[in-house]
């Protein structure tokens, strides 16, 4: 076996109850939920209870995922397994820089609140959403966007989905091209056209409040959504740069490999980035931890 690396989701996946079974089972992940809700009250509420609407709002969705991926990995490191590298899904890159030691647990949970609150600012009155363009080539997707002004390629997902952020009604005749090119275009139930130019909003408020934390290069290696490579330099611009930018996803799971990683688990919800890495790595081991039922799977397949 090569070397473990430990993948966050992102938004999109979030569920009612999520990591409950791991709070009412981990310590640490107790001890961490228990500090988030004095930190921010109603959280595990949104986690634990209703329908899921107030879960869907961006200000709750990241604060909220953050503490389901760090659940994941916290059962993981209570069972013995450690990450050689780390990396995450948009949101999902502040729990891998809180595994990687670039700042605390808590911290972590303070840093997706502000992400969060100014993301969702961004996307208020705006026409705008997202679509992911699947069963085409990459560079087949991103030559259809041209003709569009206030469409922007975002999110690189694997070598046939690329998703695409922007004007509602541009994204609408988009998909009209997309099919006539015999690929599919998805829209997706969000509520900003992330990673693009029209996060560039948030980007100042955001850096605001990320200036009051103590955020080091991390001492296990993070591979960052921006540059597909392990960070390096000043961590908070890369976190800038992160939100109103591309998510490099193909070229950074191709650098891992690069690096030596041939095992990847993801940490959080739903299994979008097993599938996603199974498609860019068709030869990596790819699991997958989101409850204990999934813990014990992962687990047994790794002692295996």
């Amino acid at each position: 076996m090569g070397k473990i690396a430990f993948v966050f989701s992102g938004q999109g996946a979030q569920h009612t109850g999520m990591a409950k079974d791991f709070f009412a089972s981990v310590p640490a992940v107790a001890d961490l939920f228990e500090r988030a809700e004095a930190v921010r009250p109603g959280t595990l509420a949104q986690m634990f209870e209703g329908d899921g609407t107030e879960l869907k709002q961006t200000q709750n969705t990241q604060p909220c995922l953050y503490l389901a991926d760090m659940a994941a990995a916290l059962a993981l490191k209570h069972n013995g397994i450690e990450p050689e590298g780390l990396a995450g899904f948009s949101l999902g890159e502040i729990p891998a820089l809180a595994v990687g030691g670039a700042y605390s647990d808590a911290d972590g949970f303070r840093i997706a609140m502000h992400r969060g609150a100014a993301m969702a600012k961004a996307g208020e009155g705006q026409d705008v959403s997202m679509m992911a363009c699947v069963k085409l080539p990459t560079e087949q997707v991103e030559q259809l966007c041209e003709p569009y002004d206030k469409v922007f390629p975002v999110n690189y997902n694997s070598p046939v989905q690329l998703v695409v952020s922007g004007d509602k009604a541009q994204l609408e005749a988009l998909a009209k091209d997309i099919k006539a090119a015999k690929g599919r275009g998805v829209m997706l139930n969000v509520s900003g056209a992330f990673h693009s130019p029209y996060m560039t909003p948030a980007v100042e408020p955001f850096g605001r409040e990320l200036s009051a934390f103590d955020v080091k290069l991390p001492e296990i290696p993070v591979y960052a959504n921006f540059t597909a490579a392990p960070y390096e330099g000043d961590p908070k611009s890369v976190m800038l740069e992160q939100i109103n930018h591309p998510v490099q996803w193909v070229k950074l799971i191709r650098r891992m490999a690069e690096d030596g990683f041939d095992t990847f688990i993801e940490c959080g919800v739903g299994n979008t980035l097993q599938k996603l890495i199974s498609q860019i790595l068709p030869e990596a081991k790819v699991f997958r931890v989101e409850d204990t039922a999934t813990l014990g799977e992962t687990l047994d397949a790794l002692k295996a």
